[in-house]
């Protein structure tokens, strides 16, 4: 039976979001339902209760306000979360239409966001999105269900951009502020953005911040097709590219290794989990090595 979100949806729209989800759903089942699971439940504690000091309570765990207001010792009980909440942060500013194969990045960053979406309700999270370009497009609150997720993909496949232009730390700067709980969060962006590194940080303090970053092989390196006629997607800035010239190639090729370095870099110094993503590329292997990277950090904090 079809959801109720599906009779929103036209025809056309609905069986790109089907084959989405049919291709990305035995993903989850097969690969990473299990793996998202061992790597994002339990990995915080609430408080629950006050209770009496017993022996054999840890002493770090004493209330020493309420010890004070009633003369003998209180301890703080914590219970472990199970249910998470996983925000889904994904950019969809005019240079997230690029691509030189048949996969955009916008295309791509709707499969992924159901193949964590649907690894998150497998799991009874809860999964939000907040959908942006120089501004916020589109906020979804998070919820559970598939219709739920079907409506997450319809939104990232055609939520069209007002603006041009890019504002990751006023995205990041909208999720503090709808967002109050502690959650795992996955920014997917191609991160042309300057000076956010301030607002990852605040970000990945409060939150489990995790930056999913696109990029096309053309953006990486040239290959030799004459003079190409390209314009800037966010500024409409027209440029004239002699591909023929191995020197031209040379020096884009090596600006563009420095350019991924320095976001790298910038990633790793401010401890922000970062996975990397071509979009000629299979993402699986990728994600694969995310949850067991994650998963052996996790064993050895254990």
């Amino acid at each position: 039976m079809c959801p109720p979100v599906c009779a929103m949806i036209p025809k056309e729209v609905l069986k790109n979001i089907r084959r989405i989800q049919i291709s990305t759903s035995r993903m989850v089942t097969d690969v990473f339902a299990g793996q998202y699971r061992s790597v994002f439940k339990g990995r915080g504690m609430e408080f629950d209760e006050v209770r009496e000091y017993q022996p054999g309570d840890d002493i770090r765990s004493i209330d020493w306000n309420v010890t004070a207001r009633l003369g003998h010792p209180y301890v703080k009980k914590f219970v472990e979360e199970r249910e998470l909440t996983v925000m889904l942060m994904v950019d969809v500013s005019r240079s997230m239409y690029y691509g030189t194969t048949p996969y955009l990045k916008k295309k791509l960053a709707a499969e992924l966001c159901s193949v964590l979406a649907f690894s998150a309700i497998k799991s009874n999270d809860k999964v939000g999105l907040i959908v942006f370009s120089d501004e916020v497009e589109r906020f979804v609150p998070p919820r559970k269900g598939t219709s739920h997720v079907l409506r997450i993909i319809r939104d990232v496949l055609y939520t069209e951009a007002e603006r041009v232009g890019t504002d990751i730390g006023g995205a990041l700067k909208y999720l503090d502020g709808v967002c109050k709980r502690r959650s795992v969060v996955f920014l997917i962006s191609d991160l042309y953005d300057d000076n956010i590194r301030r607002a990852l940080s605040a970000v990945r303090k409060k939150h489990d911040l995790v930056a999913i970053t696109l990029t096309d092989r053309s953006e990486k390196e040239l290959v030799p097709a004459g003079i190409l006629s390209v314009v800037d997607a966010e500024t409409g800035r027209p440029y004239a590219i002699d591909t023929g010239d191995p020197k031209v190639r040379q020096a884009y090729a090596s600006r563009s290794r420095e350019l991924l370095d320095a976001r790298r870099r910038m990633l790793q110094s401010i401890r922000v989990d970062h996975v990397d993503l071509n979009n000629d590329q299979s993402y699986i292997n990728e994600l694969v090595k995310f949850f067991r990277m994650r998963e052996r950090r996790k064993s050895k904090v254990l």
